[in-house]
């Protein structure tokens, strides 16, 4: 039997699936004497990030201690690996993706109670996370399924300093959507990223980052008005370029990001130049940020990121290129950009966002 020690600290992002078998009943799906077990369909690796990155795992005293990851490999699995396990209502239709990494100790003191699979994400490229999932298994058929062999047992839960331990992690992503990143958050540490190769090819509801979107926003008297919007780019900036603003201290651990998209007025009423009022972008652990508001009257804003140009009425027809600042954490770059839109009808648009440059 597989207990996974720990994971009552991670019931927020972890869920409990049971063997069918081992709750009995038909009701539970057990197999019907003589009926043959699915075929088994091996798992298909995907090419990604190998690096070993370095990080920290904070215990429950509240002290961090600093770790190795290495993602080992990444698997597409089968629906019919859980063929003899119950799932959640959520998890029927989803895709098994199997991460197996590894982690050492790399500092100088034993370390106990470690379940860094806690602070593990697979991320999609649509920026929402895959939902992981832990099982017990408690009779053969957990053997018999298509989990790959390292998803069979766990990771220790103590290491001695130098040691090293591997663990696999199950991921359940909707079907059609594309792994992007591998990140680790723990509460003591900045997060660890590792792309996925796949993540440039876009995902089920996710737009390339510079495909034109039709979407809808409103002019002031509340008239739907269509645009056509076009993300230009994503660019991480420098604290330095806000050094005239007041920033608190939590914002000075942050990292700008101008996002700069070109808008055309498609409808029947000018519009003044917010479009990007509505956009909100994400980041690979799912942080979002709004438009950051800087008290900048008649000043001369951010040369980096000026706000519209031109900076007056679109007309229909006309068209405006935005750019708005949004604060995301270091080492949690964007992976995608949504326009929500408020005109009726509306749906929001969302975009893959890869940061152009950093700095």
């Amino acid at each position: 039997m597989r207990v996974r020690r720990g994971m009552a600290g991670a019931a927020g992002a972890s869920v409990l699936m049971l063997l069918a078998a081992g709750c009995g009943g038909a009701s539970a799906g057990k197999a019907a004497p003589g009926a043959s077990s699915p075929a088994v369909v091996p798992a298909k690796p995907l090419p990604m990030e190998s690096a070993a990155r370095t990080a920290t795992w904070t215990d429950t005293d509240h002290k961090a201690h600093p770790l190795q990851l290495k993602p080992i490999r990444l698997a597409r699995g089968d629906q019919s690996d859980l063929a003899h396990i119950r799932l959640d209502d959520g998890l029927k239709g989803k895709v098994p993706y199997y991460l197996t990494f590894s982690y050492s100790n790399a500092g100088k003191e034993t370390v106990k109670g470690l379940y860094p699979e806690r602070n593990i994400s697979v991320t999609g490229a649509d920026g929402q996370d895959g939902r992981q999932v832990s099982l017990f298994r408690t009779n053969p058929l957990a053997t018999d399924s298509g989990l790959p062999p390292e998803c069979r047992e766990p990771g220790k839960a103590e290491l001695a300093a130098g040691e090293t331990t591997a663990e696999c992690v199950i991921f359940m992503l909707s079907k059609g959507q594309k792994p992007a990143n591998v990140s680790y958050k723990d509460d003591g540490g900045d997060t660890v990223l590792w792309q996925i190769g796949g993540a440039q090819g876009g995902a089920a509801g996710v737009l390339p980052a510079n495909k034109p979107a039709d979407a809808a926003t409103t002019d002031s008297e509340r008239h739907t008005v269509t645009v056509l919007a076009t993300p230009k780019s994503v660019r991480a900036g420098s604290l330095a370029d806000l050094s005239r603003f007041n920033l608190d201290a939590d914002q000075k651990k942050l990292v700008p990001y101008y996002v700069t998209v070109e808008y055309r007025n498609t409808g029947k009423y000018d519009l003044l130049p917010s479009m990007n009022d509505s956009l909100t972008l994400t980041s690979v652990s799912r942080q979002q940020a709004r438009k950051m508001i800087l008290l900048d009257i008649g000043g001369p804003g951010v040369a980096q990121c000026p706000e519209a140009t031109p900076h007056k009425m679109v007309k229909p027809g006309a068209t405006v290129t935005e750019c708005t600042i949004h604060m995301l954490p270091k080492g949690d770059p964007p992976a995608s950009l949504t326009f929500q839109g408020n005109g009726d009808g509306d749906q929001p648009v969302t975009w893959r966002a890869t940061p152009d440059g950093a700095k």
